[in-house]
């Protein structure tokens, strides 16, 4: 049956990702619902991950089982079929089930898209991070990731193909201000990427990094991320786009398109020879 469905879509649909598989984390909403859309929009079928409730520990609400559902009812709209699953990144055999059921439904996995992430716990200095805090951090926006491309990443192996994309930060770039464990993790995230690149080049699997500036909460897609960071700087969240677009050299926010179309074309076939790389998408703040 599966067979059969991508057959149909390959004769119908000119996609740069037509007849693949991608697994999304964190696709609830935000740059996961923007990056899900545009890779269905393209021809891939989806593997659609959240955790779909909040998070003890985290001080804001995070994307909803309606929302995943939602998402997945846009992919759909594009012609993709769709797995949602239910899963926190810090829970193995969560983890492990995903992997398990990509490859039972769809056969394969071709892009692993991974940008399930916290910006908060933040606004402390180092002294004043709780181990709970600190553990919580790295465990999603680092360890989270180490977690998916550990259960995802044989299947490409042994098919000699695939892209994985870790979703880091300027923050893993640079430091932050009172956001040590935010910028840790995401600085984590870059050096994995590099390593794991490394590892995996003889197989012809490539592993790049994607660092977003201050992306824009379109109300489209749900995001919330960049309000959050601002609530942990005690920034007004009424006046926050105004204020951080203030330190962008191109003057405007990141447009949650912008970075789907930079995870599309790490994921495609234009960037066939791109590995370790760290691609960045922040209107040249780190520029400076």
């Amino acid at each position: 049956m599966t067979a059969t469905l991508t057959a149909g879509r390959a004769a119908t649909t000119a996609g740069r990702l037509t007849g693949r598989t991608a697994v999304v984390t964190g696709a609830a909403r935000g740059l996961g619902r923007s990056c899900a859309v545009r890779f269905a929009s393209e021809g891939a079928d989806l593997v659609l991950v959240d955790v779909a409730g909040d998070v003890a520990g985290v001080p804001y609400p995070l994307g909803s089982q309606s929302q995943l559902e939602h998402t997945a009812q846009l992919c759909r709209a594009h012609g993709a079929s769709v797995h949602t699953a239910v899963a926190d990144v810090r829970d193995p055999g969560a983890v492990a089930a995903v992997a398990d059921q990509a490859l039972e439904r769809f056969g394969t996995v071709d892009v692993l898209l991974n940008n399930a992430g916290i910006a908060a716990p933040s606004g402390k200095s180092v002294h004043e991070i709780a181990e709970d805090e600190w553990e919580l951090m790295v465990g999603i926006d680092l360890t989270g990731a180490w977690r998916m491309m550990k259960a995802v990443v044989p299947a490409m192996v042994e098919q000699r193909s695939g892209s994985v994309i870790n979703v880091a930060s300027t923050a893993g770039l640079v430091g932050y201000r009172h956001f040590a464990g935010y910028v840790a993790a995401k600085h984590g995230l870059v050096g994995l990427t590099k390593a794991a690149a490394l590892d995996y080049a003889p197989f012809r699997v490539r592993v790049n990094a994607l660092c977003p500036g201050s992306v824009r909460d379109d109300p489209l897609h749900e995001g919330r991320m960049l309000a959050e960071i601002a609530r942990s700087l005690d920034v007004d969240v009424a006046e926050h786009e105004e204020i951080f677009v203030q330190s962008q050299p191109m003057n405007a926010l990141i447009e949650p398109q912008d970075i789907a179309g930079a995870a599309l074309w790490l994921a495609g076939d234009d960037s066939r020879q791109v590995t370790g790389t760290t691609l960045t998408v922040d209107g040249g703040f780190s520029a400076r």
